[in-house]
């Protein structure tokens, strides 16, 4: 559809899409296309839940939150914050995995931390960069629309029209 649509003015109107394979998801090696009962057969299922919910061990063949977090960070650090203190804005959809990672990086959490991090799929979460730091706006377990945007200008100020409604 886009080709049918595109053209120089519809350029300009549109948001870049960048793609990086250091944002894909880990990789589970072995694991990979198996479910979780397939999985649990064949490597008993302590094993499995040691492989799934580790920071540091990976599955045969596979890659460990560790070493997801190394290469999703990095290009965190080259590729996205140069855009921020260019004052662009920018939004990172990516892979549960690779989101833990630079959540675990921005919110400095621990190894253990970010193994018990649950991210809810399609809900926004906001970080700002101000002044060199992250401030961030909204939950990992399912903020709502209202918490996540609160600190615009408009929304803020529609808040308190509403909020002098109800009281």
């Amino acid at each position: 559809m886009w080709s049918q649509i595109y053209s120089e003015e519809t350029k300009k109107q549109s948001i870049p899409v960048i793609t990086a394979w250091q944002l894909n998801e880990r990789m589970y090696g072995e694991l990979q296309g198996l479910n979780k009962q397939e999985t649990a057969d064949r490597f008993g299922k302590e094993q499995v839940h040691e492989w799934r919910r580790s920071y540091d061990i990976p599955p045969p063949n596979g890659e460990s939150l560790e070493m997801c977090a190394e290469r999703a960070v990095a290009y965190f650090k080259d590729q996205i914050i140069p855009k921020l203190v260019d004052g662009k804005h920018v939004m990172i959809a990516a892979h549960g995995n690779s989101l833990r990672s630079i959540i675990m990086h921005l919110d400095k959490l621990t190894s253990q931390e970010v193994i018990s991090l649950e991210l809810s799929t399609g809900i926004p979460m906001l970080y700002i960069f101000k002044e060199g730091k992250f401030i961030r706006r909204g939950s990992p377990a399912g903020p709502s629309e209202a918490g996540v945007y609160a600190y615009t200008k408009n929304l803020a100020q529609y808040r308190q029209k509403l909020d002098g409604i109800v009281q």
